[in-house]
């Protein structure tokens, strides 16, 4: 399965949300702090990112693991450069 890629935040939020749905969290009313993805080089499944350090997390060990492997078999992280434009505004050719 050929993955999506999505930039640094949305993956945070992707997998926020997704700890957010899983019942015996929500029932606790536990707010899991969710890291940014950390680029790596790919592993031996192709995923090119990882997350590391959640916090608030004691208990919701195995919850979490589940969510990271389906999030990290779905979407890689997006390694594309936004172009910052011409810094100082001016007008091309002005």
């Amino acid at each position: 399965m050929q993955r999506k890629t999505l930039n640094a935040s949305r993956l945070q939020e992707e997998v926020t949300r997704r700890l957010g749905r899983i019942h015996n969290i929500a029932d606790e009313g536990v707010k899991i702090s969710v890291p940014r993805p950390n680029l790596q080089e790919p592993d031996a499944s192709g995923c090119n990112w990882t997350m590391k350090h959640f916090g608030n997390a004691a208990g919701f060990e195995r919850d979490i693991e589940a969510v990271l492997k389906a999030v990290r078999a779905e979407y890689n992280l997006s390694t594309e450069k936004k172009d910052a434009g011409n810094p100082f505004g001016d007008f091309p050719g002005g």
